[in-house]
């Protein structure tokens, strides 16, 4: 497993070994002391305990996002794309951070197998590429509805350089979420 700062250094892009033969390939998809111990070793914490996993399906052009939860349930996520392709969004929504306000985006799919640290403290988003495509997200806290929050996948402040893609399919509260704070 190799982990990979990005320009915002605690989202961390994960590569895992992948072993291929004439069978097909086998990783590991996940392994919490490789895990904890990459994060080390890049100056990161470790996070809490991942406490519950999401799996999505979305067509093409549907866009979710972008969402975080607020406070005492805000979720650290690791996610991978299983099936299709995404671009995968993160968004530094942490004030005190001296990237607040800054994006990372890349694209994750079934043929890399790359996924995405996005710790607590950060908005979340995706663009699924092509039909079928599978989403799986680890948490560090449960769904609180309660505490569920939305920014403008949108905003100009924040303006994120999504895939062109016509036409998109977004859900009316993501489409109504609120303007990035900034």
């Amino acid at each position: 497993m190799k982990l990979i700062q990005t320009t915002i250094p605690d989202v961390v892009i994960i590569e895992p070994q992948v072993f291929e033969d004439d069978r097909g390939w086998f990783m590991e998809s996940f392994n919490e002391q490789r895990f904890h111990a990459g994060l080390q070793n890049l100056g990161l914490p470790v996070p809490r305990p991942f406490v519950q996993d999401n799996h999505s399906c979305s067509k093409k052009g549907v866009l979710r996002g972008l969402h975080y939860q607020l406070p005492p349930h805000a979720q650290g996520k690791l996610v991978r794309v299983i099936q299709g392709a995404a671009f995968d969004v993160a968004v530094d929504i942490r004030k005190e951070s001296a990237t607040y306000g800054q994006w990372v985006g890349l694209e994750l799919n079934s043929r890399n197998q790359k996924m995405l640290w996005v710790p607590e403290g950060f908005a979340h988003g995706f663009l699924a590429l092509e039909d079928n495509t599978h989403f799986l997200y680890k948490t560090t806290d449960y769904y609180a509805k309660d505490c569920e929050a939305a920014m403008r996948w949108n905003d100009p402040t924040l303006a994120i350089k999504w895939p062109e893609m016509e036409p998109l399919v977004i859900n009316q509260k993501d489409r109504e979420a609120a303007l990035f704070p900034g």
